[in-house]
């Protein structure tokens, strides 16, 4: 049996959902990377903890933005990076 040829809109759309896909990977990908670097630069101590902080905070923001994570996601993720640093500058 024949396959059947696509129509012009699920070709767009296919192109649609790779490119989204790909998108969303990479900020999802780039926010666990900032977290996991915030985290990193908390246990080691210094100034630099607070900018990480920031940095991890933006990013998370920018992902939950995209829809590449949900908001309450970031939103936890953020908290969680300023409770660290927070019980870390304590110290």
């Amino acid at each position: 049996m024949a396959t059947k040829k696509k129509k012009r809109s699920s070709l767009k759309r296919m192109r649609q959902t790779t490119r989204r896909t790909t998108i969303k990977t990479l900020a999802r990908s780039a926010a666990r990377t900032a977290v996991r670097t915030a985290r990193d630069v908390i246990e080691k101590g210094g100034e630099a903890a607070s900018t990480a902080v920031a940095e991890a905070s933006s990013i998370l923001d920018r992902a939950a933005k995209r829809g590449a994570i949900k908001k309450n996601a970031a939103r936890r993720g953020r908290s969680r990076i300023a409770k660290r640093a927070n019980k870390a500058a304590k110290k």
